[in-house]
């Protein structure tokens, strides 16, 4: 086993036994540089509200290079939903490696590619190689980011080929090991000209018995839409309360297409979530939505970036708060506008609600905008649950916790219509688990059943947001 703390000293060690094009393993060593020089906050801005700290190095352990500990028991922490996937294209993956994909015939005709990441390198590299080299990540911008370009163990290559239309999401489905060894993802994510792919990824870890672990899953996602394609990516992250995640995304939309982010936070000690939406081409779309509910002790440490270079661009960002107990949450988003990117409209907006006076929640949003002919504005709010709304909700019958309750439903709702019914209904059964105390598990109960249904009556949001935000009245 590797020592996070100790990296420094055995990366070479660390990487030796992965079987890669000489061009990747070089890419390891210039990530690394950067990860090693690297504070926890590369701006002073954020260091005093950032809880990174909570990462213990000395605590986070990895496997021996690609090394990963097979069992033939590994499939029993799916048992009980088999039948599920079964019905639907899903991969279960165990620290972020394939154990088994259930992908229908008609799919694998079409050309739909997912595999290890590690199988992907050899199969496709020069097709890797292209887009990596075309939009080289700047190792420089976040420690983090760095160290999962530089140590990734697993992952996932998922190519749709050019023209296909998927109408039922893919399922990812990740657990993290029992035995409280940390986990390295670097995941790829290629949408060819006039694609149109769903993916949903479920992030689990187990409750650990061990002190001396702090299971972290390290995560980098980059998603590459081409001309035309639509890419919608929902991640559910329900991990233990004490575990860590931190993920970096980068999606880079070229003409015409449409990138959309829909993240539900809930479980973890600490969620680092940094998303950078890169709008390339003319026409380009990006949104990202995201629902985070705290409690106990939990942070949540945001960021979310539109970056226009090409002119024509749309994106939005909203997330959402809800935050219990002395649980935080820190939202940081940038607007960004080059010079080129003229007709641009660009929205972006953090809110959070307190249901706990030792609750507490930040917002730093921003504008760097290098062009006139542009609409850009952002917005951010943090307030206490209103005791007259409580007041007026208990006057007519409910009681206080579910009067909360009511507000908080109330308060998610415009970010929860943007999504699909089933999406909805997913979240509203995570959201309500928690909420009781209960496992973060998605299953489909009867309790699934019945918010299914009720979703299922329910539009979907069409409104544009530009005009109903009063700035653009």
């Amino acid at each position: 086993m590797y020592q996070l703390s100790l990296l420094e000293k055995n990366f070479g060690n660390f990487i030796k036994n992965f079987e890669e094009p000489s061009w990747v393993t070089q890419s390891r060593h210039e990530a690394f540089k950067s990860y090693t020089s690297l504070p926890l906050e590369s701006s002073s801005l954020y260091s005093k509200y950032s809880n990174a700290n909570k990462l213990i190095g000395e605590k986070v352990f990895f496997n021996d290079g690609n090394l990963q500990r097979e069992s033939s028991n590994d499939l029993d922490i799916f048992s009980d939903r088999i039948d599920e996937f079964n019905k639907t294209t899903s991969v279960l993956c165990k620290n972020s490696k394939i154990l088994e994909s259930f992908v229908t015939e008609e799919l694998e005709k079409k050309g739909i590619v997912i595999l290890n990441i590690s199988q992907a390198l050899t199969d496709y590299s020069d097709l890797i190689q292209k887009y990596l080299n075309k939009n080289k990540v700047n190792y420089q911008e976040d420690k983090f980011l760095a160290l999962s370009s530089a140590a990734f163990q697993n992952g996932l290559f998922i190519l749709i080929p050019k023209n296909i239309v998927l109408e039922d999401p893919i399922r990812i489905v990740n657990y993290l090991s029992e035995d409280g060894l940390s986990s390295i993802s670097r995941n790829i994510v290629v949408c060819e000209e006039f694609s149109k792919a769903t993916l949903v990824q479920e992030l689990y870890s187990p409750r650990l018995k061990n002190p001396e672990y702090q299971q972290t899953h390290f995560e980098l996602l980059e998603s590459y839409i081409l001309p035309n394609a639509q890419c919608e990516i929902v991640t559910l992250q329900s991990m233990d309360y004490d575990a860590i995640s931190f993920s970096n995304r980068k999606a880079y939309v070229e003409r015409d297409g449409k990138m959309s982010w829909s993240l539900a936070l809930f479980g973890s000690q600490l969620s680092r979530y940094k998303v950078d939406s890169i709008m390339q081409g003319q026409g380009a779309l990006a949104e990202d939505v995201e629902i985070i509910f705290g409690v106990g002790n939990q942070s949540f440490d945001i960021t979310s970036n539109l970056i226009h270079i090409a002119p024509n661009t749309r994106g939005k960002v909203l997330v959402k708060s809800v935050l219990k107990d002395t649980s935080k949450s820190l939202f940081k988003g940038m607007i960004k506008i080059h010079t080129n990117a003229k007709a641009t409209e660009s929205y972006l907006a953090g809110h959070a609600i307190l249901l706990d006076k030792g609750a507490k929640s930040d917002a730093i949003p921003g504008l760097e905008i290098e062009s006139n002919e542009v609409k850009a504005t952002h917005s951010a709010s943090v307030a206490q649950i209103d005791e007259k709304q409580i007041f007026y909700l208990m006057s007519r019958g409910l009681s206080e916790e579910l009067a909360k309750r009511e507000i908080v439903g109330g308060f998610l709702e415009p970010i929860s219509r943007k999504m699909g019914p089933t999406i909805r209904a997913w979240i509203n059964y995570l959201i309500e688990n928690k909420w009781l105390g209960k496992p973060l598990k998605l299953k489909i109960d009867e309790a699934m059943e019945q918010i299914l249904e009720i979703e299922k009556t329910r539009y979907r949001e069409t409104e544009d947001i530009f005009e109903k935000h009063y700035k653009y009245r």
